[in-house]
């Protein structure tokens, strides 16, 4: 699986792990060259806390496209190391 925006490729694997519809690509994957801190954080019921990045690639942002859970409840446990996209961020074979 790839993720792409704006031209880039963010992340590349053949190892993500499908959550919900969305694909939790290793971090080791990403490009984190792309990534930039978010102060934005969100709670799911059984899956934690999730702390957001935003992307920045040739001077153009996207802010809180990328979400991880650093610290997944018992349930979500497969996603724990991961990051996954949305916002325009293309996920495709």
């Amino acid at each position: 699986m790839k993720a792409t925006w704006n031209g880039a490729l963010i992340a590349e694997s053949d190892d993500t792990v499908v959550v919900e519809g969305n694909h939790y690509f290793p971090i080791a994957s990403v490009n984190s060259d792309y990534l930039r801190p978010s102060d934005r954080m969100s709670v799911c019921p059984w899956k934690g806390q999730a702390s957001y990045y935003t992307l920045e690639v040739d001077g153009q942002k996207n802010a809180d496209a990328a979400w991880f859970y650093a610290e997944p409840k018992l349930a979500a446990k497969e996603i724990e190391g991961r990051i996954a996209f949305w916002k325009g961020v293309q996920v495709s074979p």
